[in-house]
C-alpha cells in the first residue's frame, strides 16, 4: 500500500486540483484509492470522492479525538492500494501555537510521508531555503518529495530543479506548468461542488488526470511506502439496529453537504435514507419519520426552489404538523420566508418567520463551540458542549423576539453571535454544521428523538 499526505507551504498552492488529478490518474490504472481530507470541508471531499469512486472521509482534530481519527483512518484504508490525504492551509498552519492541530501534526499521527506542493510563481533560487527551512523546522516530518506547481516554462523549470538538486535532499516528484485552461471554478470558500456540474466535473477530472500523468511521476508516488508498521485491527462486525425508520434527505443541486460517515451512521441506526429533490419533486416522500436538509448553495437555485410551490407546501405542512426535522445552513435558509441575493428576492418555505440576505463577505466562518440549552429537543436533559463549524455568506433578519434556540454560542457567529439552532415544533435549523464523532453523537441523538416522536404520535392515535 502506498500512502502519502499532500500539503503545501500555504493555501491556494494548487494542492486540491493536484490531489483530484492524482486520485483520478491512479484510479485510471485500475487501482483502488482511498482519500481523506483534513478539516471540516464538504466540497473538496465531493471532488475527491468523484475522482476516486470512493467516499472521502474527514480527519479533524477540532471535532474529534486522536483515537477516533486513527480508527477512521485505519477502517477506511483497508483493502485499498493507495491512500491519499489532502491537507488544508499550509503544512504547519492551524489554530494552536504549538502546531498540535496542524497538517504536520496529522501527518505524524497517521505516520505517513508528506508531499509538499509549492507554488513556484515568482521564485527560483529561493526554493532552496524554503524547502530546507521546512525540513529544519520539524525533523519528525518524513518528506516523500516535492511537486513544483505553476512553473512558468522550461527555463524556469530547469532553474528550480538545478537549485533543488544542488542545495536540498528533496526528491522532485513533478513539475506542473502554469495552465489557465484547466480551472475548477471557486465559490465562497472553495470549489463549486461537483454535484452542481456533474457532466462538466467528470470532464474536468479527466483533464486534471491527464495533466498529472504528463507532469508528475505516478510510479514514484505508487512506491511511497507508509511508515505504518502495525497491522490494521478494526472491528467490522455490523451492529446495525433492527428498528427501521425512514428519514427523507434533500439531495439535489441546492443541498448536498453531507458527511459520508454521518449518512453511514444513520444506516447503522436502522434508518432508511430516502433522497428527495427540492427542485424537481412535487412533495416529500411518503411515509417518512423524519427530515434532514443539509447545507449547500440554495442561492444558486433560488428561482427553481421558489417556483416549486408544491414542495414548499409539503415541507411547511410536514414540519408544522410535528415531523422531526433538522436543517443546517443552506437548509436553514430554505426554511425561512425569503432569500435576497444579487438584487432579487424569492419566497421560500415560510416555516421560519425571518428573511435571509446574502452578503459579499463571510458572515460566519470557521470553528464554533456550542452549548446546548434546556430547550434543545434532543439534549434537554443533558446539556452538552459541541464543537462544530460554520461557513455562510448569509445573515438572518427579522426573527421574532420570542424565538427559542437550541444552542448558545461560545465561539463563532451562528444566528446572531449569541444563539444558534432555531427551534420550532420538532425542528432545529442551525447555521452550524455538526459531525458524528466520538465527541458528538448528533446522528444517534436525532434518531432517538425521531423514534420518541413516532412513539408519542402512535400513542396519541
Amino acid at each position: 500500500m502506498s500512502s502519502f499526505y499532500i500539503s503545501a507551504a500555504h493555501k491556494s498552492s494548487g494542492k486540491t486540483t493536484l490531489s483530484i488529478g492524482i486520485s483520478a490518474a491512479i484510479r485510471q490504472r485500475a487501482l483502488s484509492i482511498q482519500s481523506f481530507k483534513k478539516g471540516p470541508d464538504y466540497i473538496d471531499p465531493i471532488w475527491l470522492s468523484q475522482a476516486t469512486n470512493n467516499p472521502c472521509y474527514n480527519l479533524d482534530f477540532f471535532t474529534s479525538g486522536k483515537d477516533f481519527i486513527l480508527s477512521q483512518f485505519n477502517q477506511y484504508r483497508q483493502q485499498k492500494d493507495v491512500v491519499l490525504v489532502e491537507g488544508n492551509m499550509g503544512l504547519f498552519d492551524g489554530m494552536a501555537l504549538d502546531g498540535s492541530d496542524s497538517n504536520a501534526a496529522m501527518a505524524k499521527l497517521l505516520n505517513i510521508p508528506v508531499i509538499l506542493v509549492v507554488d513556484t510563481s515568482g521564485t527560483s533560487r529561493g526554493i532552496a531555503p524554503l524547502l530546507n527551512g521546512y525540513q529544519d523546522f520539524d525533523h519528525d516530518i518524513n518528506y516523500a518529495g516535492v511537486i513544483l506547481n505553476k512553473v512558468a516554462g522550461s527555463r524556469h523549470q530547469t532553474k528550480l530543479t538545478n537549485v533543488i538538486k544542488e542545495y536540498t535532499d528533496f526528491n522532485i516528484l513533478g513539475t506542473v506548468p502554469r495552465n489557465n485552461d484547466i480551472q475548477v471554478t471557486e465559490r465562497h470558500l472553495g470549489l463549486i461542488p461537483g454535484y452542481e456540474m456533474a457532466e462538466e466535473s467528470n470532464k474536468v477530472i479527466d483533464l486534471l488526470a491527464t495533466r498529472v500523468r504528463e507532469n508528475i511521476d505516478i510510479d514514484a508516488l505508487l512506491n511511497i511506502e507508509p511508515n505504518i508498521s502495525s497491522p490494521v485491527t478494526v472491528n467490522t462486525e455490523s451492529t446495525k439496529s433492527s428498528c427501521s425508520i425512514r428519514i427523507a434527505v434533500a439531495m439535489d443541486k441546492a443541498f448536498g453537504f453531507y458527511y459520508p460517515g454521518d449518512l453511514q451512521q444513520f444506516e447503522q441506526q436502522g434508518v432508511e435514507i430516502i433522497p428527495f429533490n427540492c427542485i424537481k419533486d412535487s412533495a416529500l416522500p411518503a411515509n417518512i419519520d423524519g427530515l434532514f436538509i443539509g447545507g449547500g448553495f440554495p442561492e444558486t437555485q433560488l428561482e427553481k426552489l421558489s417556483d416549486n410551490k408544491s414542495m414548499i407546501k409539503s415541507i411547511k405542512a410536514a414540519i408544522e404538523q410535528g415531523l422531526p426535522a433538522y436543517a443546517e445552513c443552506g437548509g436553514l435558509m430554505y426554511l425561512c420566508d425569503r432569500i435576497s441575493y444579487e438584487g432579487s428576492t424569492f419566497s421560500m418555505c415560510e416555516v421560519i418567520n425571518a428573511n435571509v440576505e446574502m452578503h459579499k463577505r463571510p458572515q460566519g466562518r470557521g470553528y464554533v463551540i456550542l452549548e446546548s440549552t434546556d430547550k434543545h429537543p434532543w439534549l434537554a436533559n443533558t446539556r452538552q458542549t459541541v464543537n462544530a463549524h460554520e461557513f455562510h455568506y448569509s445573515a438572518i433578519t427579522g426573527l421574532p423576539q420570542n424565538t427559542e434556540f437550541a444552542y448558545t454560542i461560545k465561539r463563532g457567529t451562528g444566528i446572531d453571535s449569541i444563539n444558534d439552532g432555531i427551534i420550532l415544533h420538532n425542528m432545529i435549523a442551525s447555521y452550524s454544521h455538526l459531525r458524528q464523532t466520538d465527541e458528538c453523537s448528533w446522528v444517534d441523538d436525532f434518531v432517538s428523538f425521531v423514534k420518541s416522536c413516532n412513539t408519542q404520535s402512535k400513542t396519541a392515535e
